[in-house]
C-alpha cells in the first residue's frame, strides 16, 4: 500500500501551510484529512474553498449535515461518516436521524428525508437524476437553489471521500466516538 504523509505545519509544502493553520483555527486541530491533502496544496485549497462556500449555501444547517453524511455513506467513506456524524450531533441533528443516515435509511423529518433521498440520487446516478426526483425535492418545500447547493456539497465531499479512499486517512481522535465501518 502506498503511504501518504500526514503533514503538519512544519512538514507540509509551503503553499499548504496557511490552509493547515486555518484548519487548526476552525477545528482546534489539524485534521488528518487536511494533513494528507496538504501534499497537494491546490487540493487542500480547493477543498477548503468549497467547504467554505457550502457552509454559506442556502441549505438549512441540518440539511447541510444530511448532505455531507449521505454522500459519505453512499461513497463508503469511513473517515467522513465519522467526522460528519460528530459534527451533525454537535450541530443539533438528533441521534435517531444520524443513526438512520449512517445506515442509509430514511429519516423521519420530511424535509431532511427529501434532502437525503435527492443527495443519494445525485451520487448514485452521477448527476443524471430523474425529473420526478427533482420534482419531489421541490415539492418538499426546497428550491432550485437548494438543488444546486446539494450539487456543491456532493462535489466537496467527493474530493474528501476519494482522498480518504486512496490515502487510507487515519481517523482523528475527535471523530473516534462516531467511528463507522463500510458495510
Amino acid at each position: 500500500m502506498v503511504q501518504f504523509t500526514v503533514h503538519d505545519e512544519t512538514t507540509a509544502p509551503e503553499a499548504a501551510r496557511p490552509h493547515l493553520e486555518a484548519g487548526r483555527a476552525r477545528l482546534g486541530f489539524v485534521s488528518t484529512l487536511n494533513a494528507v491533502m496538504a501534499e497537494s496544496p491546490e487540493l487542500l485549497a480547493g477543498y477548503n474553498a468549497l467547504a467554505e462556500q457550502f457552509t454559506k449555501s442556502s441549505l438549512p444547517a441540518k440539511a447541510k449535515q444530511v448532505v455531507l453524511i449521505t454522500v459519505s455513506v453512499v461513497n463508503g467513506c469511513e473517515y467522513c461518516v465519522a467526522a460528519h456524524s460528530t459534527v451533525a450531533l454537535k450541530a443539533g441533528v438528533d441521534e435517531e436521524t444520524v443513526r438512520a443516515l449512517r445506515a442509509g435509511k430514511p429519516v423521519s423529518d420530511e424535509t431532511l428525508e427529501a434532502v437525503r433521498r435527492f443527495t443519494e440520487r445525485v451520487v448514485t446516478d452521477r448527476g443524471w437524476v430523474e425529473e420526478q426526483e427533482v420534482e419531489a425535492f421541490l415539492a418538499a418545500g426546497l428550491t432550485r437553489r437548494h438543488v444546486l447547493d446539494v450539487v456543491l456539497g456532493v462535489g466537496m465531499k467527493t474530493l474528501s471521500n476519494y482522498t480518504n479512499h486512496i490515502a487510507h486517512t487515519p481517523l482523528d481522535p475527535a471523530w473516534q466516538a462516531q467511528e463507522w465501518k463500510r458495510p
